[in-house]
């Protein structure tokens, strides 16, 4: 700056010499006021350029301070950035680390639910199994119990025709006999009464079997059981009340209001077989003594 003075100064001086050679003519005293012009208005630019300077350095001081607010704001903005990317990266890392889990969870699962379900087809197909086989010894079981009525019936039969007397109207087995004429009910009862018996009480599964075993099948014959005398409240020849019964499908249902009797019916089945039936009708009659 102080350069810049001194060239200043010299050109004014140079100003100041030309002004001497080509201005002969002009008096002494101009030139004195001249150079006091050129000196106040060389002070006055030093002035105005010092002012500039002051101006600019002042003008550089902002924008430094500002630069230097915005690298630090700047500096600032990176760090939280840093700061939340690295939160970033943990919250992916931890949820990674979840994830990881929850697929060795959901593998783990997986595994589970196949062995679950193979367990499941191999309970399912013992009990398919299992099934086939009961319905085989059911079938098995059901064949049985219809050949026990025919086998019963045959060793039965062979015992009663051995007591079957020559002309007589009456085969008999341990203290059971079944006439070999159709009656009423009444007359059945009666037919009984006269060889010293009457018609036969079932109180047991044994009895009703053996019953049963003597019935051919197709035949009916009646047995000591009736509503003769209380409508609705079936009593057996000795005044007991029936405690348990053995009936066919659907019986009794005392059709017309008229069943008052009860028959056993020759059946594959040796337990229900029993229908009750209107006591005028004409069967055989079984009785014991």
């Amino acid at each position: 700056m102080y350069g810049k003075t001194q060239e200043q100064n010299m050109e004014f001086e140079a100003i100041y010499e030309r002004d001497e050679d080509t201005s002969a003519p002009r008096t002494r005293s101009y030139i004195p006021a001249k150079g006091k012009a050129l000196q106040c208005r060389g002070r006055r630019c030093l002035v105005l350029i010092t002012v500039s300077l002051g101006l600019i350095c002042v003008l550089l001081l902002i924008f430094i301070i500002l630069q230097h607010n915005a690298v630090t704001a700047d500096r600032d903005l990176i760090k939280s950035y840093k700061n939340t990317a690295e939160e970033f990266n943990q919250s992916i890392n931890s949820l990674q680390d979840k994830y990881t889990d929850l697929m060795t969870e959901k593998h783990q699962l997986q595994n589970n639910f196949s062995s679950l379900s193979q367990k499941k087809l191999e309970l399912e197909t013992k009990f398919n199994d299992l099934s086939v086989e009961k319905s085989q010894l059911q079938r098995d079981f059901d064949s049985l119990v219809q050949r026990i009525p025919d086998f019963a019936y045959k060793v039965k039969s062979d015992e009663l025709n051995k007591n079957v007397s020559k002309g007589g109207n009456q085969c008999s087995l341990d203290g059971f006999f079944i006439s070999k004429k159709a009656m009423s009910w009444s007359a059945s009862r009666q037919y009984c009464r006269d060889r010293g018996g009457d018609l036969v009480i079932i109180n047991s599964v044994e009895k009703q079997r053996l019953m049963s075993s003597l019935v051919r099948l197709s035949e009916r014959s009646w047995i000591g059981l009736s509503d003769i005398v209380n409508e609705g409240n079936l009593t057996w020849v000795d005044n007991s009340p029936l405690n348990r019964g053995f009936w066919f499908e659907g019986e009794p249902n005392d059709e017309d209001g008229n069943e008052d009797c009860v028959e056993i019916m020759g059946l594959s089945s040796i337990l229900n077989n029993w229908n009750d039936l209107p006591c005028a009708s004409k069967r055989k009659a079984i009785c014991e003594k």
